[in-house]
């Protein structure tokens, strides 16, 4: 098949190089232009962007996948299908429309539609999660799907391994659908919309660990945005201390008190105890909570 890729993430970097080693490999991949990120305001490729390079496939850089330059150049191409895969662009007609557009969505569609499907789904304490390989309409991942794989959600996954985890299943996926459409036996079922549930983009209060909260539901915060956003309580004044790892435990400490057992911190909920296993001070890097507390006193909230 002669395929476009349209892509941004970490996630979609994976599903591009196993696309790229397939008999389905990219014309070229359609990503955002470079920006300055980070305190140092460095330009930055997007990962779809580096690992094309890696690849040596061609990359346009599109602030706007719907402008006419961009799609003459995808029309030039003359593609089978056109691929996208965590892209975070509105995909508007008639692009939509003109060719077969596949996407590759980190979850067992209808369930985590939306922005931000593989933390919501940690955040929720769900045991399954997966990939659904669904045409792309105008509706938010309401498209109707024609492959889902599910995958267990282990109990020490965080976004990071989770994300490893479907991203490879993601791209097998994508491979198998290609094969399938290739043969014209690419089937597509539409989506139950009683079973529907969103994925909202993540929000700067989220990431603020609230010891009123259980200690279950901020250990799955924890996971659910280590390491790529960052979770983190807020100590003396003002001041935030990011906590990468840490896990429920049965002992009891008053709530919004923290203490120091047992070579970690622990802090005290409005239901049950959250232990500090790794965290990060301002302008630091993650450390063991050990370590941090050779160097630094007890943090108070």
């Amino acid at each position: 098949m002669r395929t476009v890729y349209l892509g941004t993430s970490e996630f979609a970097a994976t599903v591009l190089r196993r696309l790229a080693n397939s008999p389905h490999r990219p014309l070229f991949a359609v990503t955002p232009p470079d920006r300055p990120k980070g305190r140092g305001r460095r330009t930055q490729s997007p990962p779809v962007a580096g690992a094309a390079r890696e690849l040596g496939i061609e990359t346009i850089g599109a602030a706007d996948v719907n402008e006419a330059a961009v799609l003459e150049q995808i029309g030039a191409a003359r593609p089978d299908a056109v691929v996208v895969c965590a892209f975070g662009q509105l995909i508007r007609e008639p692009l939509l429309s003109e060719w077969p557009m596949l996407n590759v969505h980190p979850s067992l569609l209808p369930r985590w539609r939306g922005a931000a499907p593989i933390e919501r789904a940690i955040m929720a304490g769900d045991d399954r999660t997966g990939v659904s390989l669904m045409r792309l309409t105008e509706g938010l991942d309401s498209g109707p799907v024609a492959l889902r794989e599910e995958v267990a959600i282990g109990a020490e996954d965080d976004f990071e391994a989770l994300s490893a985890k479907l991203a490879a299943l993601g791209g097998d996926q994508l491979v198998q659908g290609l094969d399938l459409l290739a043969e014209d036996r690419l089937e597509f079922a539409e989506q139950d919309e009683d079973g529907a549930t969103y994925a909202e983009k993540i929000l700067a209060e989220e990431r603020r660990l609230d010891p009123a909260r259980s200690a279950q539901a901020l250990a799955r915060t924890v996971r659910a945005l280590t390491p790529h956003v960052g979770a983190y309580l807020e100590v003396g004044d003002g001041e935030r201390l990011g906590v990468r790892r840490a896990r429920a435990v049965d002992v009891g400490v008053r709530q919004g008190e923290i203490r120091a057992e047992w070579g970690a911190m622990l802090l005290g909920c409005g239901g049950g105890t959250l232990r500090l296993e790794v965290v990060q001070p301002a302008g630091g890097k993650p450390m063991a909570a050990d370590a941090y507390l050779r160097g630094h006193s007890l943090p108070r909230l």
